[in-house]
């Protein structure tokens, strides 16, 4: 965090080894989920701290079910910050797992991958969409106040989960690219303003996708107003955009759709300088 010039938070893994897919998984082992020294780092460091993250694929916590959930929630509870729990799922080990998952997020919890067509280690699909049908503990879920959030990355999002889900009373509340080195050199392109087009191409409008990708976010993480809005204040961040012609667009299992409008960004400006490569002068503090 000292070193960048983007303005960073996190979510603390439950896991005190941090994220580590190969070649052991992070929860193969559930004694690495250690309440309390997640709790004690979240309340620490409140002002940087959202809470806890906690991955609920099975090629991630194995056959220890709902556990590894269950001491993400009570970190988040005995941090005492009023922490919240971002919850990774695609390809979880079972349908009635996905089911016992979504139940037991609480009101502005957060889902991640929520339009995932990850298949489990068996292959089956096991998502929020399962035999072409919205879970019904997912629309319980999104009426109780879960947060559905996109977290497109390298094999997140399915246009054929989407337009289920969606329809069904399952809209994103946030838009988010998970872009890192591997994601953003797959055929989905993760990019901030490809995931924002796409979802204009399922119907919805520039001002709404805009919103979720700023606003949103911000009233999530109890950031508003001061994150993701434009005011006449000393710090102003704003991002220009331009439109292109629509574009073939495929989700990360390469179903493609043909989208309405290509969202093209021109230029950020971040406290009233023109943010990126190269410097505006050889000293620029950004």
């Amino acid at each position: 965090m000292a070193q960048t010039r983007t303005r960073l938070y996190a979510f603390v893994h439950i896991a005190n080894v941090g994220l580590t897919p190969f070649p052991i998984a992070e929860l193969y082992n559930i004694d690495f989920a250690q309440v309390d020294a997640c709790a004690k780092t979240i309340g620490e460091n409140a002002d940087i701290a959202l809470g806890t993250k906690v991955r609920m694929s099975e090629n991630v916590i194995a056959k220890h079910g709902t556990e590894p959930l269950k001491r993400a929630i009570m970190a988040c509870e005995r941090s005492g910050t009023g922490a919240k729990v971002m919850c990774h799922i695609g390809g979880v080990e079972t349908g009635a797992l996905m089911s016992q998952i979504l139940d037991l997020l609480r009101p502005g919890d957060i889902l991640t991958h929520s339009y995932s067509g990850a298949p489990n280690i068996a292959g089956a699909f096991t998502n929020i969409v399962q035999d072409g049908k919205r879970l019904p503990a997912a629309l319980a879920a999104k009426q109780r106040g879960v947060m559905f959030d996109v977290g497109h990355g390298g094999g997140s999002f399915d246009y054929t989960v989407a337009e289920v889900a969606i329809p069904g009373g399952c809209g994103p509340d946030t838009i988010s690219s998970d872009i890192h080195v591997f994601s953003g050199n797959t055929p989905g392109m993760p990019y901030l303003p490809w995931v924002m087009s796409k979802f204009m191409g399922l119907g919805f409008t520039l001002e709404q996708v805009v919103a979720m990708a700023t606003i949103n976010p911000a009233k999530i993480i109890n950031r508003a107003p001061k994150l993701g809005t434009l005011q006449l204040v000393r710090r102003v961040t704003s991002p220009s955009w331009s439109w292109s012609k629509a574009r073939c667009r495929s989700s990360t299992r390469n179903n493609k759709r043909e989208g309405k409008a290509y969202l093209k960004p021109v230029q950020t400006v971040t406290a009233g300088v023109a943010f990126g490569r190269p410097y505006a002068s050889p000293f620029a503090v950004r």
